[in-house]
Formats: C-alpha cells, structure tokens, sequence
C-alpha cells in the first residue's frame, strides 16, 4: 500500500527504457498513482513503465508545457508531483515528503526541490554539482504548468506558500556528449520557434557574444571548472547551444526577410 493517498506522480517520456526504471524504482511505494504519458517510444519504455507499477497513457508530442499540462489533467489526485525519466529522488527526499504529507489537513501550496545535475561516469551529484529549485509539487488548486513549447515552469496563482526541501532529485540528463548535443539542438529548434511565436528580437551583438558568455556562465558561474575536462566539454556544449537557438532565430528572419523581397 502507498504511504501518501493523496498524491499522483507524473512523468513525461519518450524512449526512456534505459532509465526510467530507476527512476520509478526510487518512488513506487509514495503512491498509488503513478502517470507515465508517452509521446511514441521505440524502445521499452511502456513496457518498463509498466513493469514498475506506472499508468502509461499516449499523447503525441505538443511541447513541454502542454504536455505536462495534458498530464496533470489525467493525474487522479489533487497534489501533483512532477519528475522527469532521467530524474530520481534521494531517500532523504523522499522522507521530507512522507512527513509533509503526514500531517493533518496539509493546505494547498507548492513545494520547490534542489535538483542536482549528476554527468555521466558518475554515480551521484558531485558536491559542486550545479542545483536547479524549481517547484515540482504543488496542489492543482494553485497552479499548473506554463503552456510554453520551450518554459518547463509551474505557474502559480499570485500569494501562493512555496516551501523549500532540503533532500535532492538527482538528475541524469547527459548520457554521452554526442547524445547532448542532439538534444540541445532540438531545444535550438524549439527556442528559435518561441522567439518567433513572441515576436522577440536580438541584436547581431547579443548573436556575437552569447557564446563565449555562456560558456562563461556554465564553465564559472555553474562550476563546470570545478568537474574535471568532462565539466569542460559540458560547458563548451552548453556554450554552443545557447549561440545555436539564436542562430537558428536569426536564420528565421533572413529566411523570412528573403521571402518578403521574393514577394515584391
């Protein structure tokens, strides 16, 4: 029997047989509702998500925050608690949110989680790992995710408590440098596409710098430099895809700078 009664856990996937049974390993006794939506895996992601107790339901890929969205509205419960396939929470986590949800009449509000980054070869989050504390459980009542194709965010209604825990999810995004950089690619596609959709603009300047800056930002200000010639590549990969999303923006508006001459 689940330890939590009230609580469904969502997950979003595709083609995440090689570690989202970890992932659902880590929290299959917290609750009896555990929601895998799959956007057309090829691998065994269904079969593994099932094998490990989760309600795997499909959806064609409409972006993050749709997504997500999709899945909160097929969660059974009114607390929801989000995870990615590459993600799994520490027991020290999950005993914060046994005792949370151990007392009476908890009101609704949000809980944000301390994210560590975990690189590849290593088996736990180094102790510079660079931390993210996004909000990851929250009562359906005071918010929801941002529709955004590209924001990975929980909006929630103005005034609402957001408490902290102090236990981590660790995140095993990166399993080679090539398989990184085909993802951040497609994020480039994605973010280059939201730019548009907002009618955002950047000048030739910001395109000029934004590689070394980012590089900057991940090497130094995340601690890269602190993580061995790996924490290097990482940040060199991360560096590229922040100047990519731009690039391909840019490309975008010569693209359609080009037709609009064509047209006349």
């Amino acid at each position: 029997m689940p330890i939590i009664q009230n609580l469904s856990i969502f997950i979003i996937a595709k083609n995440e047989g090689d570690r989202i049974g970890k992932t659902l390993m880590a929290i299959q006794d917290l609750s009896d509702d555990i929601l895998v939506v799959d956007s057309g895996s090829s691998d065994n992601t269904i079969e593994v998500a099932k094998a490990h107790g989760a309600r795997v339901i499909h959806n064609d890929w409409p972006g993050y925050g749709e997504q997500k969205r999709f899945a909160e509205d097929n969660c059974r419960h009114d607390w929801l608690f989000n995870l990615d396939a590459d993600e799994v929470i520490t027991e020290e986590l999950k005993n914060e949110i046994i005792t949370a949800f151990g007392a009476p009449e908890l009101p609704p509000q949000a809980f944000s989680i301390p994210i560590a980054e975990v690189f590849p070869f290593e088996t736990t989050a180094h102790k510079y790992a660079y931390v993210l504390e996004p909000v990851r459980i929250y009562h359906r009542s005071v918010g929801r995710y941002n529709p955004s194709i590209v924001h990975d965010r929980v909006d929630l209604i103005k005034g609402t408590r957001v408490s902290t825990f102090h236990g981590r999810v660790l995140h095993y995004s990166v399993r080679s440098l090539g398989e990184q950089l085909v993802k951040l690619n497609a994020y480039a596609d994605n973010q280059a596409l939201d730019m548009e959709l907002r009618g955002k603009k950047y000048s030739i300047f910001r395109l000029l710098f934004e590689f070394p800056i980012a590089f900057i930002k991940a090497y130094f200000g995340r601690r890269h430099f602190m993580r061995g010639t790996f924490g290097f590549m990482s940040a060199m990969n991360y560096a590229f895809y922040r100047y990519l999303r731009l690039a391909k923006h840019w490309e975008k508006r010569l693209e359609q700078s080009q037709k609009a001459q064509n047209s006349n």
